[in-house]
């Protein structure tokens, strides 16, 4: 399966800002909206980083006295590895895995098509399990 599949059964909708986004208001949509990270996007679009729950915590610790002045350009991740709708879902794990972060950003034709978690590849990867459980029930039932 590809994250292009993913993101068919999961929605193409991605929750984002811009730079100058406050730190707080940002934490307040991970928290109210149940997500990990928001993408730190460009007026035009692109994608210029990822705020994630990781990054608030580093910032409140690191910059206690002024973490209500800090804004999504002072504590994003800038260098973000993205994904394209053909990478498989098993790549996109392993890139995900190596480089210690729970989202991968979809880019298709150099725009924003999604965002995948490591929520979805576990869900993913849950259902072939149960696939071939059943599976493997059906063949047993079939032999006795």
């Amino acid at each position: 399966m590809t994250v292009g599949a993913l993101l068919k059964d999961k929605g193409r909708n991605v929750i984002s800002v811009e730079t100058g986004t406050p730190l707080l208001e940002i934490a307040q949509i991970i928290s109210s909206r149940r997500i990990g990270a928001v993408l730190v996007l460009h007026p035009d679009g692109g994608v210029v980083g990822i705020v994630s729950e990781r990054d608030v915590v580093k910032a409140l610790a690191k910059h206690a006295d002024k973490v209500v002045s800090l804004n999504a350009g002072d504590v994003m991740t800038a260098k973000v590895v993205t994904a394209d709708p053909a990478t498989s879902v098993d790549k996109a794990m392993e890139v995900m895995d190596q480089g210690y972060f729970r989202h991968l950003p979809v880019m298709e034709n150099g725009k924003l098509a999604g965002i995948i978690s490591i929520r979805d590849v576990v869900k993913y990867r849950l259902m072939l399990h149960e696939h071939d459980v059943d599976s493997l029930k059906a063949y047993i039932a079939r032999q006795v």
